[in-house]
This record gives structure tokens, C-alpha cells and sequence, in this order.
């Protein structure tokens, strides 16, 4: 199945071949609900989870940047028109008429467009970032869907959720969703991002975490991103006017183990970058978290705060693994690590002392006599505390025999 460029309402407007169906049709159907449910209810012949892929491709990665097209319902296609304020898009049309309360807007455009109320048009004018929409049925296509406690409400919550209050930059939102990421969270909240929302120098910054920053909630304000929690940590480096219990990282994640295992949501608030949580927002928490700084620089990096308390809930959850594991490599142990090979025997040992020593007193260097017994329990003892493996003991035995019979240019003559 294959996209083409048609002409619709005076716009480019890229549409499924043979179908009539634009992409943005499509990636809302399947977006707005499971992808299964949304591929029944456009009812396209031979349009499934595997024709559906190229499809999402294309709105994803912004194709139709190329070919001059726009989808109707699109951010993109206001950003063409130039109608960057609500104004601007008002003026784009011949009116606008509102079916409750009778208010009639005008302006010097070709089309009419009829809305329910004013206030539902100001929120929804912009349009919707259909690229981003894709890109998430697009993930869900490839991976499946994550199970989270924001879409089955009823299901035991498995891990505490990261709020950050009034973020500044996208780009630290990316890195929180990679730290979280690495220690296994995935559930994040936003309450008036500065920057907005959705924002692709978010995605960037999460380094592949994109999961977590596509499945990211955004909030109006506070109040409302705390509604359904428990239990409700809040994190600062100053020192508050509050009698409040104060908690570690360490004592902190205990504590939402323990509730989380009682069937309990529990939230960690992380505040803005220039001056974190104010003191009325701290009220709300159970408890605030502290982390032992330098008292002389104790502010931290949003994402190295929230990397803290991720680190110390990966730790205590016993599940983590010491570095990656792929289809090549597996999970270590902490301790010496011999790449595959055995701790040589004592007698792979003894026999490469015999062979070293040998050839230390061809040499002359087991001298004086009186002191070859010291010398000769100083060489063992130290190999013998380096505990070296099989492979090594016989790569010691070639440098030993390389030194005492080899031809290479730098051996002067006998």
C-alpha cells in the first residue's frame, strides 16, 4: 500500500492510495484506541499491523515535509498557513460559528467552520502533533504495549511514579526518562513543562528511553498530577519550616517498597531547575527525601536527582544486572571477573615457578646462594596473590621462554 499526495480543501493532504483515507485519519484511528480496535473501525481492505507500519513510518518521520503536504488536524498544517496565534487562525477563515452560545467570528478566508463551544476551539486550534501520535502506535506496533498503572487503573501498582513540577529545559526531561530508563521506572509525570508538550528535544535527550517520554502525562498543575497517589515523596536541598519526616534515598525507596507491596501508589516530586519545590508544594508530601551532598554545593542536577532515588530503587528491587545484557554478553558478578576462563590449579602453578626459576638461575639471578630461598618465596608468594587463571599462567610461561630462547632483533648474541 503505498501514500499519494491529493488535493483537498486547498491543501496537499497525503491519503492512502486507492482509499481516500489521509494518513492523519489513520494514525488518530489507531492511536485514539488499540491498534487492533482502530485498524476495525477504518475497515480498509488489506490494511493491517504489518501494512500499517509504513504508513506510521511516514507520519513519524515527517515525510510530508518533502512532498508539501499536510494532514487536516495537524500543528504542521497551521505552521504552513502561518497561523501561529488564535487570532491569525480566525483570520484564515471566512467565519467560525460556535453551536452553543451563538458567537460568530469572521475574517477574510474561503472556508466556514462550525465548532461546539469557543473554549473547546482554544484548546484545540493548534492542532495535535500527529508525528508524535505515530511515533508511539509505532513503538506499541514493534514492542507492545507496557503495562502501566495510568492504563489499567485497577492493576497493583509495581514501581513509584517521577513528577516533575514546571521542568525548564526538554533536555533534562530527556535525561530524567534516560536515568529512569536505566534503573527500571517508567512512569513520569509533568505538570507545565516551560517548553510544552510533547517536545522532540525530549525524545532526543533520552538517548532511546523514548518509551518513557511518549507514555509521559502532562499535567495543568500540581493538585491534579498528585490526585491518585498514596503516598507522596518531596525532594529538596534547603532546609524547610515544615514538620515533616525526613527521609535518605536508601530510607526513602524502603519505605515505598513497603507500601507498594500493600497495594499503595506512590510518587517522587522533583522541582524546577532554577529553584526546585516551593515550601506550599512541599506541604502536600508525606515526607521529604535529602540526599547526603557537600553541604557547601548540595544542588543537584534534575537528572542526577532523579537518577539518586532510581539507582537506590534498582538496587533494593536485587534485579538489576551489572552492566548490559545482550544476545553476546550475560550478566556478571561483582568481584574478579576471568572472561570465561578457570583459576589456574597449584599444579599449573608449581609448574610455571619450576619453569621461572629454572631459567632465573641459567641466568644468574638467583644470587647469592644464602639468598635464593628468600628471593624464590617472594616470586612464588607474589604470583601466587595475583591468583592468575590458566590462560594467563600459560602466557607467563611463553614471556618466560620468549626472554630466555628468543631470536627476535633485540636479543644481543651469546
Amino acid at each position: 500500500m503505498h501514500i499519494a499526495i491529493e488535493s483537498k480543501d486547498g491543501h496537499d493532504v497525503p491519503v492512502l492510495t486507492g482509499t481516500g483515507h489521509a494518513v492523519a485519519e489513520i494514525v488518530t484511528a489507531v492511536h485514539d484506541a488499540s491498534i487492533d480496535e482502530g485498524l476495525s473501525r477504518l475497515g480498509i481492505l488489506e490494511l493491517d499491523r504489518e501494512t500499517l507500519e509504513p504508513i506510521l513510518i511516514y507520519c513519524a518521520e515527517r515525510q510530508c515535509v518533502g512532498h508539501r503536504a499536510t494532514c487536516p488536524g495537524c500543528s504542521r498544517r497551521n505552521e504552513i498557513d502561518g497561523s501561529t496565534t488564535f487570532d491569525a487562525f480566525v483570520a484564515r477563515h471566512k467565519d467560525i460559528v460556535t453551536e452553543a452560545g451563538g458567537i460568530h467570528l469572521t475574517g477574510s478566508g474561503m472556508q466556514s467552520l462550525k465548532v461546539s463551544t469557543l473554549e473547546s476551539l482554544s484548546r484545540t486550534w493548534m492542532g495535535e502533533e500527529l508525528w508524535f501520535h505515530a511515533r508511539r502506535v509505532l513503538r506499541k506496533l514493534r514492542y507492545g504495549v507496557r503495562a502501566t498503572p495510568a492504563a489499567e487503573p485497577n492493576a497493583r501498582p509495581s514501581a513509584p511514579s517521577i513528577i516533575l513540577v514546571e521542568p525548564q529545559l526538554a533536555d533534562n526531561i530527556g535525561m530524567v526518562g534516560r536515568a529512569m530508563a536505566n534503573f527500571g521506572l517508567s512512569q513520569l509525570r509533568l505538570v507545565k513543562p516551560r517548553d510544552g508538550w510533547p517536545n522532540e528535544k525530549a525524545r532526543i535527550a533520552a538517548s532511546g528511553a523514548t518509551f518513557i517520554i511518549d507514555e509521559a502525562e502532562c499535567f495543568p498543575d500540581f493538585a491534579s498530577a498528585l490526585g491518585d497517589f498514596n503516598f507522596v515523596l518531596a525532594t529538596t536541598a534547603r532546609q524547610r519550616d515544615l514538620a515533616k519526616p525526613v527521609l535518605t534515598p536508601e530510607q526513602a525507596v524502603a519505605e515505598m517498597r513497603r507500601r507498594i507491596a500493600d497495594g499503595q501508589r506512590c510518587a517522587v516530586v522533583f522541582g524546577r531547575e532554577r529553584n526546585g519545590l516551593e515550601t506550599s508544594e512541599i506541604a502536600n508530601a508525606d515526607a521529604i527525601v535529602m540526599a547526603e551532598v557537600d553541604p557547601a554545593f548540595a544542588s543537584l542536577n534534575l537528572a542526577q536527582s532523579v537518577l539518586l532515588i532510581a539507582y537506590e530503587w534498582m538496587k533494593q528491587s536485587g534485579s538489576g544486572s551489572l552492566g548490559r545484557v545482550t544476545t553476546y554478553e550475560t550478566a556478571i558478578q561483582a568481584g574478579l571477573h576471568n572472561r570465561g576462563f578457570e583459576q589456574a590449579s597449584k599444579a599449573e602453578l608449581l609448574g610455571f615457578f619450576e619453569h621461572l626459576e629454572r631459567e632465573l638461575d641459567a641466568m644468574g639471578f638467583l644470587q647469592p646462594v644464602a639468598k635464593r630461598p628468600t628471593m624464590i618465596q617472594n616470586l612464588r608468594s607474589m604470583f601466587t596473590r595475583m591468583a592468575p587463571t590458566q590462560q594467563e599462567v600459560r602466557t607467563l610461561r611463553g614471556i618466560v621462554k620468549a626472554l630466555a630462547h628468543g631470536k627476535g632483533p633485540g636479543r644481543k648474541p651469546q
